[in-house]
């Protein structure tokens, strides 16, 4: 099933390039799986995204989205990172993701 806009957030704040991409996703997976993050059940993670430092999470249910979003402060953090990392998390808009890559091309 393709990615829903209503079931993705976009993450940024990423440190790119510190960790192979692979496994930076799976930090992303288990990071937004947590409870303690609002977080629930993860479909997918799009990392690298066209930006740096940027990945998109889809939830399997949209209901989560809601619930990440209301959580005041995420902080990445996994022992193979130097040290936590705010991450600022907004909603999936499609007009943001096409004037952010329009801003790149330019």
């Amino acid at each position: 099933r393709a990615a829903s806009p209503t079931r993705t957030i976009v993450v940024a704040g990423l440190p790119a390039g510190l960790l192979q991409d692979d496994v930076m996703a799976d930090i992303l997976t288990i990071h937004f799986q947590m409870s303690r993050n609002n977080g629930g059940d993860v479909e997918e993670v799009t990392y690298p995204a066209l930006d740096k430092g940027v990945a998109y999470i889809t939830f399997e249910d949209r209901e989560v989205v809601e619930s990440v979003l209301k959580k005041d402060q995420h902080l990445l953090q996994d022992r193979r990172l130097p040290r936590p990392y705010p991450l600022t998390v907004t909603r999936y808009c499609a007009n943001v993701s096409s004037s952010l890559t329009h801003l790149i091309m330019l």
